[in-house]
């Protein structure tokens, strides 16, 4: 960019990054711009630099997309790698942890191996779950069990789509329960409490009964 807005995380009123100029041309512009102020010091008569102001913003521009695009490609290529990885471990269970969570699931990063796919909300049978987006998480609205960001989990490969870089994932048979929110946690005290409390009360209203009786023949 043509505008020196200077650096919001250094609190810098100026900021410039660069490295080798033989690895990125944006790099080959700034070492340009460099050589020529300091060859421009020596001299009485200063030299106008090889690039109008024009110029330069229209070379930032440019190489601001092909970096972008370039970028993407890389992306793109990985995920392709990864897949084609994975094509052949479906069925297979892994550990893994949670790296994001959503309204419509959670992504799923593999361990040691640092795949990653999406375990659907669907696949989440044994309740209907809410994202919480202040905590990064989703809780069952019946257990309360959630599924929280850098939880750990097991995870079995569904389905490996080569052509959209997909990978799915599901709970494996018997496992993935999540861990008890403070809710599920209440709700099991609460009818626990419940269940004691009716029998304490059945109790009792016998021998009341039973004690009105006895007045009564009295």
């Amino acid at each position: 960019s043509p505008e020196n807005l200077g650096h919001f995380g250094l609190a810098l009123p100026a900021y410039l990054h660069f490295t080798s100029p033989i690895r990125r041309y944006p790099d080959l512009l700034v070492h340009r711009g460099i050589r020529h102020v300091l060859r421009n010091r020596k001299r009485r008569k200063k030299e106008p630099f090889l690039y109008s102001e024009a110029e330069m913003e229209r070379l930032g521009a440019h190489c601001s997309m092909t970096e972008r695009r370039a970028d993407e490609a890389t992306r793109d290529a990985v995920e392709w790698l990864k897949c084609e990885y994975m094509m052949d471990k479906v069925g297979e269970t892994f550990p893994g942890i949670i790296s994001g969570v959503t309204s419509f699931g959670l992504f799923i990063q593999l361990r040691e191996i640092y795949v990653e796919g999406l375990l659907h909300v669907t696949a989440l049978s044994n309740d209907y779950y809410h994202f919480d987006a202040a905590s990064h998480r989703l809780v069952g609205e019946r257990t309360g069990v959630s599924y929280q960001l850098g939880d750990p989990i097991e995870v079995q490969v569904a389905r490996v789509d080569l052509d959209e870089r997909k990978i799915d994932f599901v709970l494996p048979p018997g496992e993935g329960s999540g861990k008890p929110g403070s809710r599920g946690r209440r709700a099991a005290r609460k009818n626990k409490k419940k269940g004691g409390g009716t029998r304490r009360t059945a109790t009792g209203r016998k021998k009341q009964q039973g004690g009105r009786k006895r007045r009564t023949r009295k």
